[in-house]
């Protein structure tokens, strides 16, 4: 799903490059939450093999100034393995 040498880790994710991930598995989503100094998180939904994850992936498009390192960045939650 993405593969990539320069991730960025923040509070224990790693934050994947945009143009890392396959967007063949990736589905923008409704969803949204707030983090007080990441700013506002949107959500991509996996789909692998027929199955599908519903918001395992998040980046920030307009993040605040504390987290501008994530800019152009995803990562990933809800039983997706980073390794």
């Amino acid at each position: 799903m993405a593969e990539s040498d320069d991730t960025v880790v923040v509070e224990n994710n790693h934050y994947f490059p945009i143009d890392s991930i396959n967007k063949d598995y990736f589905a923008e989503s409704s969803h949204t939450s707030r983090c007080p100094w990441k700013g506002t998180a949107s959500y991509y939904s996996i789909e692998v093999g027929g199955k599908r994850n519903e918001n395992a992936a998040w980046y920030y498009p307009e993040p605040l100034k504390a987290a501008e390192e994530i800019r152009g960045r995803v990562a990933f939650w809800k039983g997706v393995v980073v390794g």
